[in-house]
Order: C-alpha cells, then sequence, then structure tokens
C-alpha cells in the first residue's frame, strides 16, 4: 500500500491592521492567490488562536472556507517563542508538524505581516525542513520590506536587527554602535519598538545618532493613516514628530 503524499508548510501573510482601529479590505493587501491558498487549508499553526480565527473570518468573507471555522485545527505557538525568539528557546518543533506527515497542508500565521520574519515561527520552519516537508511561502506585505523601499535609505545592503535594548543606557550605546557599522559600510539598520516606547526611541536615536545620518520613521503601512517620515536627524530634531504610542513603527537610519 503506498504512502499517503506529505503535506506542505504554507507561509500565509496576513494583513498590516491587527490592533489597529482600521482595518483594509484583504483585496488592497493579499492576492487572490493567496486568500484562496488560504481559504482550502484547515490546519494552522498561529500566534494566538483568537487572531487566527479572526483572520479566518476575514478569509472566508472573500473566499469560503474548504472546512467550516469551528472544524479549523487551531495550535498556538508556545509561550517559549514568544518570550525568548525561536532561536534562543531551543525548542524542537517537529511535534507540531504531526499533520503535516498526515497528508495535510499547514498553515503558519504570524499576527501581522509575514510568519517567521520579525515574529515568530522560524523554528516551525526550520522542522518543516528536517521533516522533509515542502515549505512554500505566499505572497503578502512585510512591514520591514515597505518600510526600508519607502525610506530612501540603501535597499542594496540593510540589516534587521529586532528590538534594541530597553534599558537608555544600553539603548544608547547601541545606537552609536549600528550607526558606526552604518557609515562603514552603507548598511541601512532597520529595527521595530513596542508602540508606547515609540516616543522614547525616537528621542534616543535623535540624541545619539549624528546631525547628518537620515532616519525614517514608518507607521500605519498600507492603512489609510500610513506615514512615512524619512529626513536627516538635523532636520528631526528641528521638528521632531513620533509616532502615537499605540501604533507599531519601523525605524531605519543610514548615511
Amino acid at each position: 500500500m503506498s504512502q499517503a503524499p506529505l503535506g506542505q508548510l504554507v507561509l500565509v501573510p496576513t494583513p498590516l491592521d491587527f490592533m489597529c482601529e482600521s482595518q483594509v479590505p484583504l483585496s488592497q493587501v493579499l492576492p487572490a492567490g493567496t486568500v484562496q491558498a488560504a481559504s482550502q487549508i484547515d490546519h494552522w499553526i498561529g500566534e494566538n488562536a483568537k487572531s487566527t480565527r479572526a483572520f479566518l473570518k476575514r478569509i472566508d468573507a472573500a473566499s469560503p472556507l474548504r472546512v467550516p471555522l469551528q472544524a479549523q485545527v487551531i495550535t498556538e505557538l508556545p509561550r517559549q517563542v514568544h518570550k525568548k525568539g525561536d532561536h534562543a528557546a531551543g525548542l524542537d518543533m517537529r511535534h507540531m508538524l504531526k499533520a503535516a506527515l498526515e497528508g495535510h497542508d499547514i498553515g503558519l500565521l504570524s499576527e501581522a505581516g509575514m510568519p517567521a520574519v520579525a515574529d515568530p515561527g522560524s523554528s516551525v520552519v526550520r522542522a518543516a525542513h528536517d521533516l522533509g516537508l515542502r515549505v512554500l511561502p505566499l505572497v503578502g506585505p512585510s512591514a520591514l520590506l515597505l518600510a526600508l523601499a519607502a525610506s530612501g535609505l540603501n535597499g542594496q545592503q540593510f540589516a534587521f536587527v529586532g528590538y534594541l535594548p530597553q534599558d537608555a543606557g544600553e539603548r544608547d550605546a547601541r545606537i552609536k554602535a549600528l550607526e558606526k557599522q552604518a557609515l562603514k559600510t552603507g548598511e541601512t539598520q532597520v529595527f521595530i519598538e513596542t508602540p508606547y516606547r515609540n516616543a522614547a526611541m525616537l528621542a534616543g536615536l535623535l540624541a545619539s545618532l549624528q546631525a547628518s545620518t537620515r532616519l525614517a520613521v514608518c507607521s500605519h503601512l498600507t492603512l489609510p493613516e500610513m506615514k512615512i517620515d524619512s529626513r536627516s536627524v538635523a532636520n528631526w530634531q528641528r521638528r521632531p514628530e513620533p509616532p502615537d504610542k499605540n501604533t507599531p513603527a519601523v525605524f531605519a537610519f543610514g548615511p
């Protein structure tokens, strides 16, 4: 008797409006092919079951789900991934892909954007490769790439450095070290911050960066309230305008 074909791990991007006051129609941020592919999946791994179900409701409105929402199998990523990150936690996620070994496609979600990029999920992707499963990334928004493209900074050489330290002294030292790298190599430095620390982050950047360094701050990407501001630090110092404390933002700087 022949063995049933293996399922695949499908990386499904989601809109960037998670926890925002307004939402955009899926048709504006996700290709029809991505929506159609998501509607045919009935096993999911996500950061949070509630937000996964909310996303599937939006999918269902655009392309009816093959299996009713209440019958979808949703598994949450372990808390260690959220606290320590995929690699620092050192977790073996192969057990989460049992359904794929039985022939089911599994969708991997983050709450906003592309899973496993600036969000949890890379340990699941790595486990899929180790099990010989096909990994299929679907097309959709990535806040990091949208911000980089719109910043006017070097898009040929860049580094995403995650979150900077929370302690002000450690944060400022890290900013200066990253700026030194940027000025030496031309490499754009990209990072994100928890919304309520946006103002403190901008203040730290303006106090630590050289006046001629270009700084970009991008928020509400893909939304009607989208704001992309890219100018020299000297210009920012004359007119500082941080994003609000409720808005996820991407920061980038370089020569």
